[in-house]
């Protein structure tokens, strides 16, 4: 089992495992972006493609239990039942559902912040365009996030949507709980962002009191599952019946009479179901969680490596003496996992970095360097040296 003080070897002992992503021949700072995948991913797919060849059209019955072993995984990461997850390729797909099953023409109102990433940012933009009222609440300061939301909230609200995490600078939203209050008293719902939570830090639906929210993510980040890994979590007390909705919404009550024109919708995931879907991502999402569960990669050690592996950039970044004009970096109280620089030339070093064969991201002044378990002390530091070479030679 890999440990904090392995990171501080010349050779981290996972990275043996993500040699096709060559994690020890280049310095992957996208942890918050999109991780390396670890080798056995291709088992999945491999997997995948003999089912497909050896039972043609019966391979269904061996797709759903693998899409129902992934529920089961993602449940456990957030402390619930696996039969309040509806899978997705992504989550703009499950947003969608989510918003078909409100009734947005008495409650024409839609609470967000200016703050969320772009799946959400643009649909609210333009469903704003003169179809939906959008409130978009400012996210700073954070620390009140949450209460000035739920002064926002009345009976014309259907729904507000909102991240646990931030995605600029990785700001973790605290009060969600009171917001989900505050929606119940006034018949709206709560839709909450974690992508940046799963394996960033550790989470508990019951714990954080969102039982009756609605929850959306996926596995492209901290999971290391890759693309077409997403899910929504659904409140298992109510009945929804989404206006975009596939066939596979049916599958709970095939059994059931069906009336000429009668739209039959299952209950919790079921009620949300698409359609005929390449399920090459689900194989391959559970040879990477077993891999996880070899490693005893829990959420718990990985936030306790992410917060040492940010700790020797922040060092590393102090030491080096930046000018604060051209770049600073953000307060690390209360982020989760990943490390933001601010700095008006954040996009120009973002390609500097990936010529010298570091690999980070930006959004607008924000820099964004993203850790990750396969990397070692050595490779944070280099990054910031080479930082370093390229502010000096602005």
């Amino acid at each position: 089992m890999i440990n904090v003080e392995d990171l501080s070897k010349d050779v981290n002992p996972l990275s043996v495992f993500y040699k096709d992503f060559k994690v020890t021949e280049r310095i992957l700072l996208t942890g918050h972006s999109h991780q390396a995948q670890p080798d056995c991913a291709k088992e999945g797919l491999v997997k995948c493609w003999n089912d497909a060849s050896q039972l043609a059209d019966d391979k269904w019955g061996k797709v759903f239990e693998v899409a129902d072993e992934v529920r089961k995984r993602l449940a456990l990461l957030i402390d619930d039942d696996k039969e309040n997850f509806v899978l997705g390729q992504n989550t703009h797909d499950l947003i969608l559902r989510f918003l078909s099953a409100l009734d947005l023409k008495k409650r024409n109102k839609i609470i967000t912040t200016d703050g969320e990433f772009h799946t959400i940012r643009r649909q609210m933009d333009r469903l704003n365009q003169g179809i939906l009222e959008i409130v978009k609440v400012p996210r700073n300061p954070v620390e009140t996030l949450s209460e000035r939301i739920i002064q926002e909230i009345d009976d014309k609200v259907s729904a507000v949507l909102v991240s646990k995490v931030m995605f600029q600078d990785s700001a973790i939203v605290n009060g969600l709980s009171d917001v989900e209050t505050a929606c119940s008293g006034h018949g709206a719902k709560l839709l909450v962002d974690v992508y940046h939570v799963l394996n960033a830090i550790p989470f508990s639906v019951k714990e954080e009191k969102l039982e009756n929210s609605f929850l959306v993510g996926g596995g492209y980040k901290y999971l290391q599952l890759g693309e077409g890994n997403c899910f929504m979590r659904v409140p298992p007390n109510e009945v929804f019946k989404p206006v975009i909705t596939g066939w596979f919404a049916e599958f709970a009550a095939l059994s059931e009479k069906k009336v000429p024109g009668d739209v039959q919708y299952g209950e919790k995931h079921w009620a949300f179901e698409g359609s005929t879907y390449d399920p090459a991502s689900h194989y391959r999402a559970i040879e990477v969680f077993r891999f996880f569960e070899e490693h005893n990669l829990t959420p718990e050690l990985l936030r306790k490596i992410s917060l040492h592996q940010k700790q020797v950039l922040v060092h590393a970044f102090l030491e080096s003496d930046f000018n604060e004009k051209i770049i600073s970096v953000v307060n690390q109280q209360n982020k989760a996992g990943f490390l933001t620089f601010i700095s008006p030339f954040a996009g120009k070093i973002t390609k500097e970095l990936k010529i010298r064969n570091v690999f980070a991201d930006s959004r607008g002044e924000f820099l964004r360097f993203g850790p990750a378990p396969y990397l070692t002390d050595t490779q944070l530091r280099n990054a910031i040296s080479i930082l370093r070479e390229i502010i000096q030679l602005l």
